[in-house]
């Protein structure tokens, strides 16, 4: 199978997967088709690619639609006890709060964001593990990568983190894509003058393709990519520069885990070097972190590895992935620039005149 054709599938099964979401979405989740039934608690039938959480209080969040801007209140099994405006969702949610004498949140918590064509259902057993092993209030984010750009992600990102009253240390965990919505998120407090949320305290990077993806550059040739794949896929392809200039590196301490096989080969032969079937090895690495750490995991199954959820819980909890005396951190960018510098060459300067 060469190249073109692999890329052809991979898209044809994205977009099988988004034509579903849209099917489920289209048959219960517009205001129009349950006329008389506002407000009922229901199961939710799908749509995933078209929510984005905004608010979180213990297991119940609040969700707004892409396309009709309605939102919806879903507990912690994603049974949907009210729908109408942001406002009304909010109010129910009070209403609750009092009914049952919920106690407000407090605590370490960690927001868990997902990757590029996936959903919060693929980060449950990483946030489980989190929240069994660890110990914190864990908030598995949704929001629909195929539907916006990095920057709409990232600003629904700073509505979450405002809504997390009470919790008082704030951790990312984030795969693939999900990691570029954090550092979009800091570049935006930047440019407000801002430090970004002063609860943060570490994040761990499963997979993230810090300097753009190949595979996305690969597929950004066929036709469909675009249209499948949305906004935030052309940006780690095409318009990759341009999104990288609105990124910036955490100032508290991150971990970076890829995956690869340890080779100079990895698990995608059209890939350069190590990687991860998606992502290179290479391309995750980002000056700065506390530490670095390569396993052998693909992409997409990464987060549900064992051994991801032991290194990516110590690293919350230490700072590193095994040891300290284990830690195998990047050096931040200007150090790298002043060692580039001081190996460079040494200018000989004008030769002497003969004569």
């Amino acid at each position: 199978m060469n190249r073109r054709r692999f890329a052809a599938r991979c898209l044809l099964v994205a977009a099988g997967a988004v034509r579903l979401s849209r099917a489920r979405a289209d048959e219960v989740e517009t205001p129009e088709s349950s006329k008389g039934h506002l407000n009922a608690v229901t199961p939710t039938l799908g749509g995933k690619q078209f929510w984005a959480d905004e608010l979180f209080f213990h297991d119940w969040h609040i969700q707004r639609n892409v396309f009709t801007d309605h939102c919806r209140l879903l507990d912690g099994r994603n049974l949907r006890l009210a729908w109408g405006t942001f406002d009304q969702c909010a109010s129910k949610l009070d209403e609750i709060k009092q009914r049952r004498s919920i106690p407000p949140m407090h605590g370490a918590g960690v927001i868990v964001l997902h990757g590029l064509f996936r959903t919060a259902s693929a980060m449950s057993r990483m946030s489980r593990y989190l929240r069994d092993e660890g110990g914190y209030s864990v908030f598995n984010v949704t929001y629909p990568t195929t539907r916006g750009a990095v920057a709409d992600h990232a600003r629904t990102l700073d509505k979450i983190i405002r809504s997390l009253e009470g919790i008082e240390e704030l951790n990312f965990v984030a795969h693939s894509l999900g990691n570029l919505v954090v550092r979009h998120y800091l570049a935006d407090q930047h440019r407000l003058g801002l430090r970004g949320d002063e609860r943060i305290k570490r994040m761990v990077m499963l997979g993230p393709p810090n300097r753009g993806a190949q595979l996305a550059e690969a597929l950004s040739g066929v036709g469909l990519f675009h249209a499948v794949a949305g906004a935030s896929a052309s940006q780690l392809a095409r318009a990759w520069r341009e999104l990288d200039g609105n990124l910036v590196t955490p100032e508290f301490e991150f971990g970076i885990l890829a995956g690869g096989r340890g080779a100079e080969r990895g698990y995608n032969p059209w890939l350069a070097g190590d990687n991860d079937l998606v992502v290179s090895v290479e391309t995750t690495r980002l000056p700065g972190a506390a530490d670095f750490a390569v396993l052998p995991v693909m992409h997409s199954l990464m987060m549900d590895s064992r051994t991801v959820q032991q290194y990516t819980l110590r690293f919350l909890q230490h700072g590193y992935f095994v040891s300290e005396e284990e830690r195998r951190p990047i050096a931040p960018a200007a150090v790298l620039a002043s060692r580039e510098a001081s190996e460079a060459p040494k200018d000989a300067g004008p030769s002497s005149p003969t004569g």
